[in-house]
């Protein structure tokens, strides 16, 4: 399917891979805000797009001279991993994804509250912080330390999941944690001052840009680069740590190397031969080759996929079904009856706590991947049997 639509009200066209008629106006007005910001060349909506906060969700937004820290967001490089095993559903005996989930949720910290941390900080979270020089950062204290390894809460998750072929996956999705929140907040703070005490004549203060050649986009620049890395290293920890507990309840266990990316992060590429700031906010690379992950939620598929190189999209497509509805809506629409039977099947947390990340919330993961078959292929499609949510 090639592109549905381009719009061209704004200085810079957006083009889109999905009809106009399914996003909502608010995230359009967000997206010719984003078009209208000097130095932005290309805009693109992925098939999952809808309203965000700073920029809009299942955007891909590249400019030349400019960087926006409130489009990457605050949850800096927050991405996926997963990992096939030569496990299969015959594996599992009576009772063992309970006994799975309440073992690795004993393993990984979740959630945002103090039960989301390490006790103690784990010898990898060391072993980067020093290697990163993570550790001479001025926003790096112990609290970033035992966060190395950890879920957090929200739409973050881990799952045990079964593929079209009855093979085991590993799959989690999480980022850079209270790191990139702090590194995030203080560099959007800054990029408001700067454009207040500019006049730059902006319609969303959230779109507050560092010009490149400035101390101040160098500085976010090193920032950013060094959360993307943390949030990568995180659930490089995560992953190992839930692979020891499978390992512990199925000795003959082994493993295919990991898939790990982001999907809220900065890149500098090089585009039609020009070099470029490519912000992908809830977005994947899908260079030619490239593997990644596109989920679902706690209900429906997940796909591992790879990347077709379609420079329309630059070399982009989604980062998972995206929200239909907001989280506030999503309590008022649904029930715990609903919850229940939308996740019918799969060992999972079916409580209030859980009830804004109902598969109703998200849009149709199959009609996100039909919308996208020019971006990527899939590899993979994965169902899950159990999910871990904080």
């Amino acid at each position: 399917m090639p592109i549905f639509a381009t719009l061209t009200k704004a200085k810079t066209p957006i083009d889109f891979w999905t009809p106009l008629l399914e996003i909502e106006s608010a995230a359009l007005d967000q997206l010719l805000n984003i078009a209208n910001l000097p130095g932005v060349v290309h805009v693109k909506a992925m098939p999952d797009v809808h309203l965000g906060k700073g920029a809009t969700v299942g955007s891909v937004i590249a400019t030349e001279n400019i960087v926006s820290p409130a489009a990457v967001g605050v949850d800096i490089g927050c991405g996926m991993a997963a990992v096939q095993t030569n496990l299969t559903s015959a594996s599992f005996g009576d009772g063992d994804l309970a006994k799975l989930r309440r073992s690795i949720e004993r393993s990984v910290p979740v959630g945002n509250g103090p039960g989301g941390e390490n006790k103690n900080v784990p010898a990898a979270a060391n072993t980067w912080s020093k290697t990163s020089g993570a550790i001479e950062h001025p926003k790096f204290q112990r609290k970033q330390l035992v966060q190395l390894g950890t879920l957090g809460g929200g739409n973050h998750f881990i799952e045990i999941c079964l593929d079209t072929e009855d093979r085991v996956w590993l799959m989690l999705h999480s980022g850079s944690r209270n790191f990139g929140k702090e590194l995030a907040e203080g560099h959007i703070r800054k990029a408001r001052l700067i454009c207040e005490q500019a006049h730059e004549k902006l319609v969303d203060r959230d779109l507050s840009f560092f010009r490149a050649g400035t101390p101040e986009f160098d500085a976010y620049r090193a920032d950013v680069l060094l959360a993307q890395d943390y949030a990568r290293t995180n659930r490089e920890i995560m992953l190992a740590a839930a692979l020891r507990e499978m390992k512990a309840l199925f000795p003959e266990m082994t493993v295919q190397p990991a898939i790990n990316c982001h999907h809220n992060y900065l890149a500098f590429e090089e585009h039609g031969g020009r070099n470029l700031i490519v912000t992908r906010k809830g977005a994947i690379r899908a260079g030619k080759g490239d593997l990644a992950i596109i989920p679902g939620s706690m209900g429906t598929r997940s796909y591992i996929v790879r990347g077709l190189g379609n420079d329309n999209s630059l070399q982009s497509a989604s980062h998972g079904a995206g929200r239909r509805m907001s989280r506030t809506a999503a309590k008022k629409a649904f029930t715990l009856d609903d919850l229940a039977q939308q996740t019918r099947g799969v060992e999972c947390r079916k409580d209030a706590g859980v009830l804004d990340e109902i598969p109703g919330a998200y849009k149709d993961i199959d009609v996100v991947m039909a919308n996208q078959a020019d971006l990527v292929e899939v590899v993979a499609t994965l169902k899950q049997v159990v999910c871990i949510k904080g």
